[in-house]
């Protein structure tokens, strides 16, 4: 078994997915998917008795189960821990799999000793007076360190409430050691022998615990569901053979996750080091060297989703740049393009159709992020078109909801700047409480982990608060949009924004936000190359796709057919 799985590792390793963190993307939020799929696999065979060999001179797991029913008897006498209610018998529809000789399906209760009656939360003030030398656990871990401790045994400690009781980010059991204290976000179980306890937890998050959950905005497992959890009970020797094994192998995936990571950044670092000397060159001549340098190395740097996506925001940022197609000296300048979109400002406001806005300050030589050709200008975003922010109508007026007009916020535009349906819809009598935006218009979000995110507006709808809106007046919506998605503004963005935790940028600080203009003839070259080197990037991006879904069919495939 173990040599099928050491076999299969090339696959699992290949097995990558990508997951993307806000505009830019780098190798720390890529996930191994094949190796993770490859621990759960081991978990999903320890537990059905597939990872080790069993003995059949190994004491079954029947006498076990008697033993812990013993010492629990002999606990309650004490009074060292309560009595606890009968558990019903495990069902033949519980037993999810055929079991080896000598286990038994048993419940969670019957293998534990409760301790929960133990525990004792102290608020984040007490905590703040009492800093010490004790780990003080939660649902996830060590959440501080305190002055003293209730517990100086190893325990078996259960996360009993939060989201990670369905996400799993971390390990929802897990065995605390030394001295400590828990609070009432994790239960506490003692176990005949520390070796049960490694067994158990092992179990535990090899499962998933959903069936005895309760909640959805506030996931919860209490005592009464986590004691009727059916376990699959090995005999106790065994039990140690298993974890010796898992432990073993689990060393083994965290290897060959380092070193993929390591490839991984080592491949990251190159394309950018590469794609970067593009954008630094001085010169056409500079720019060539460099285009030479990756040309040669093109199909052994641009082999993931993630370098391609890299290519692709550096395809943005020489179009900003003026780098991506040549300048024709023929040309109307930016600065007469300027001129003719404070014109139709002036006259939409004489019209009563806009508001005078506070003018923007003039660029200082401190603020140019880079050389523009001739006849290109910086300009900020407020000086391309009109600015506007989202509103909310009351929710307590039934009438303002539910008529043709789609009410759109952050989670309706994808990371890949398309608007879905919304679920939501305003009447005309609400859009005068909202904000109204038209084809061809520009949303950006302006909060949260998604800032940044833009799309271009199709049809008339109605947006709400998260989202500042530019109306582009007289230039091209595409390029406005490219030009909003390349790296420089959305670094720009990111610096003028307010909050780490919920980064927040308002309509006025938005539109202070430095783009750099071409001529009008110009912009319309510029996103016609820019299409075109998107759709090459995509038939890329495809081809990695294809043998991505392969690579993991052939994993999944594994997963399902050793056992």
């Amino acid at each position: 078994m173990k040599d099928k799985i050491i076999n299969s590792f090339d696959i699992w390793m290949d097995a990558q997915g990508i997951k993307s963190r806000l505009r830019i993307k780098n190798v720390d939020n890529i996930s191994l998917e094949g190796i993770a799929r490859l621990r759960e696999l081991i978990l999903e065979l320890a537990i059905r008795g597939k990872l080790v060999k069993q003995d059949q001179s190994d004491e079954p797991a029947n006498i076990l189960i008697k033993k812990i029913a013993d010492e629990k008897e002999r606990l309650v006498k004490e009074g060292k821990i309560g009595k606890q209610n009968s558990l019903p018998l495990i069902s033949e529809e519980e037993k999810a799999f055929p079991l080896p000789r000598g286990w038994e399906f048993v419940r969670f209760g019957d293998t534990v000793f409760n301790r929960d009656a133990e525990r004792e939360p102290i608020s984040v003030d007490e905590r703040s007076t009492r800093k010490g030398q004790f780990d003080y656990y939660g649902a996830s871990g060590v959440i501080d360190q305190i002055d003293d401790y209730l517990f100086d045994k190893p325990l078996l400690l259960i996360g009993e409430d939060g989201a990670n009781l369905i996400n799993r980010s971390t390990a929802i059991a897990f065995i605390a050691r030394g001295k400590y204290w828990v609070n009432n976000h994790a239960h506490v179980l003692d176990g005949l022998t520390e070796d049960l306890l490694l067994y158990i937890c092992l179990h535990i998050n090899a499962i998933t615990l959903e069936p005895y959950i309760t909640g959805t905005a506030q996931p919860k497992m209490n005592q009464a569901k986590m004691n009727s959890i059916v376990l699959a009970l090995p005999p106790l020797l065994e039990q140690n053979r298993i974890v010796a094994k898992v432990n073993e192998l689990m060393a083994l995936c965290d290897d060959l996750e380092q070193q993929e990571t390591n490839h991984l950044k080592l491949h990251q670092l190159l394309v950018e080091t590469l794609l970067g000397t593009l954008t630094r060159a001085a010169d056409a001549k500079e720019f060539q060297t460099a285009w030479s340098r990756l040309a040669q190395h093109f199909d052994d740097l641009f082999t993931t989703e993630d370098s391609i996506d890299q290519l692709k925001q550096t395809i943005l940022q020489l179009a900003v740049m003026g780098k991506l197609v040549p300048q024709d000296p023929k040309d109307e300048p930016a600065s007469v393009l300027l001129e003719k979109i404070a014109e139709e400002k002036e006259s939409l406001i004489e019209e009563e159709k806009v508001k005078r806005q506070k003018p923007l300050s003039e660029i200082t030589d401190a603020e140019k992020p880079f050389r523009i050709p001739n006849g290109w200008e910086l300009v900020r975003l407020g000086n391309t078109g009109i600015g506007s922010t989202g509103k909310t109508p009351s929710t307590n007026v039934g009438e303002y909801f539910g008529g043709e007009i789609p009410f759109i916020g952050p989670g309706q535009i994808t990371q890949s700047g398309m608007i879905t349906g919304s679920d939501k819809s305003l009447t005309k009598k609400g859009c005068l409480y909202s904000e109204i935006a038209n084809a061809g218009d520009i949303f950006m979000v302006c909060i949260g982990g998604s800032i940044g995110k833009s799309a271009i507006v199709n049809s008339k709808v109605a947006f709400n608060q998260q989202l500042n809106c530019i109306s582009p007046l007289l230039i091209s919506t595409q390029y406005l949009f490219n030009a909003m998605n390349s790296k420089h503004f959305q670094l720009q963005l990111i610096e003028q924004s307010t909050g780490s935790a919920t980064p927040i940028i308002n309509r006025g600080k938005w539109e202070e936000l430095i783009i750099s203009l071409p001529p009008l003839n110009e912009q319309h070259r510029i996103v016609a190359k820019v299409d075109q080197l998107f759709a090459l990037c995509d038939r890329l991006k495809e081809g990695i796709g294809e043998s991505q879904k392969v690579v993991n069919l052939m994993a999944n495939s594994i997963v399902e057919h050793v056992g």
